[in-house]
């Protein structure tokens, strides 16, 4: 009767032990969680670039011609063309840019890239590229 009795208690003694366990990685769960959003990092997990497919038409002497081919909606105004890393100010025409329609890109504010050069477009609340191709201007 002496060998039963000790080996209940010995299952007795887990229950507690997975218990605290438990309790203490509920514990540091919660406190990652409400850390998060107080640091104000959960605010920054919603900016996220939109999807969409383009296709460069052509190019002129400082305008880059561009079709979207698929994808959401982009509003112009949060977008900017970058070429070869550099950006240009006041590249996208203001509005909404659907599917299938051609926008011109305007990169006059800098010296005209010769060769090849890689073009993107860049979603400037999230600050990804949504689109990027390597581009020959001559």
């Amino acid at each position: 009767m002496t060998s039963r009795t000790q080996s209940d208690s010995d299952e007795r003694a887990v229950s507690p032990v997975i218990g605290v366990i438990l309790m203490v990685a509920i514990t540091v769960i919660l406190a990652a969680v409400i850390g998060t959003f107080v640091l104000g990092l959960g605010d920054q997990l919603g900016d996220t670039a939109p999807q969409a497919t383009f296709t460069v038409d052509g190019n002129d002497s400082s305008v880059i011609n561009v079709t979207k081919t698929g994808g959401q909606t982009l509003d112009t105004s949060d977008l900017t063309l970058s070429v070869d890393g550099e950006r240009a100010s006041n590249s996208v025409n203001a509005g909404d840019w659907q599917t299938g329609e051609r926008k011109s890109l305007n990169y006059g504010s800098f010296a005209s890239p010769s060769g090849e050069a890689v073009v993107r477009i860049i979603h400037d609340p999230s600050g990804n590229a949504i689109y990027e191709q390597t581009y020959d201007f001559s």
